[in-house]
């Protein structure tokens, strides 16, 4: 379990940033999940910049790529910026 994990969230009118912070793993998964279901709502695009992260463990990626098309609206685009953006494009 990576306790070291934190999302930290900008929000503007049409957009919200989130800045992975830590190791990323299964249960940061589910957080960053929680993080996108509760910032969906109105905004257009969600940036979530990858820079920040130290460790990025598989079973993470893959838990979070399983349950992402279950939470991904149509109208919202998810943007992923950073060194590690590619290893969390579905």
């Amino acid at each position: 379990m990576a306790s070291n994990f934190r999302v930290s969230t900008h929000r503007n009118s049409e957009n919200v940033h989130l800045q992975l912070i830590g190791d990323f793993d299964g249960i940061s998964a589910h957080q960053l999940l929680d993080v996108l279901e509760r910032n969906c709502g109105s905004v257009n695009k969600i940036f979530i910049h990858t820079n920040s992260l130290r460790r990025i463990h598989p079973f993470g990626c893959s838990t979070f790529h399983h349950r992402l098309s279950t939470l991904k609206r149509p109208s919202i685009d998810i943007l992923f910026t950073g060194e590690n953006a590619n290893k969390f494009i579905p």
